[in-house]
């Protein structure tokens, strides 16, 4: 494939693709005869694994050493397997991160009505006797008897 072909294929730009392979972050890619690129399936593997891993915020710098680790052989196994596991780790924490901001941000647009304005004064008092209905019910263990 051309990199116009795999430009296209995985919506990267040609520059993208290039500086991919110039950094390390894939392996040198095949040249035809006439030293144009010639993305083979392999090629193509490391794109796309490149693509998903940075898509995902995995470091480039810990991209960059595991295809240079992969291309030593099968002895640095153990070290490739442990760069994983550290951004494994890493990604895990950036989602949790990410859910408490998500569920922030819902928080936020709870109290908001579809024309924008804010619920919170008009619901604020049935909200507080609720509460403290709540309260009550909690502490005396009571159904019967209502707060105020």
């Amino acid at each position: 494939m051309t990199i116009a072909e795999v430009s296209r294929k995985y919506n990267l730009s040609a520059d993208t693709l290039r500086y991919y392979e110039r950094i390390g972050l894939i392996p040198t890619v095949h040249r035809s005869k006439s030293g144009i690129r010639d993305y083979t399936v392999e090629d193509c593997a490391w794109v796309e694994f490149a693509k998903c891993m940075r898509g995902a915020g995995i470091q480039v710098e810990a991209l960059i050493e595991y295809v240079s680790l992969f291309q030593q052989g099968e002895d640095t196994t153990e070290a490739r397997k442990q760069i994983l596991i550290e951004q494994r780790e890493l990604l895990l924490e950036r989602m949790e991160e990410m859910r408490q901001t998500l569920e922030r941000l819902n928080s936020r647009m709870r109290p908001l009505r579809a024309d924008g304005r804010c619920r919170r004064t008009e619901t604020a008092p049935r909200v507080r006797e609720a509460h403290r209905s709540l309260l009550f019910i909690r502490c005396t263990g009571s159904r019967n008897v209502k707060p105020r």
